[in-house]
């Protein structure tokens, strides 16, 4: 039985975007293992406090990963 964990730094993402993210990611394991496979599924979100990641020795808390996402990617 697969399991699939997706670390994530606390108060990132919604209710709504994680419940979005276990259908997905059960739904992408399920086109490469078979439908049969849907029950003995796992998908689990461990959620880190803010701060308490890091990244090349400098903390990442929530506001960074906010200021991340509204920041366009440039060309």
């Amino acid at each position: 039985m697969p399991l699939v964990t997706i670390d994530v730094i606390r108060d990132v993402f919604t209710p709504a975007q994680k419940a979005d993210l276990i259908r997905e990611v059960t739904d992408a394991m399920i086109r490469v293992e078979g439908e049969a496979m849907r029950g003995v599924t796992w998908v689990r979100i461990n959620e880190i406090a803010s701060g308490d990641w890091a990244i090349g020795g400098r903390p990442l808390t929530t506001q960074d990963v906010h200021k991340l996402a509204a920041t366009p990617l440039s060309a």
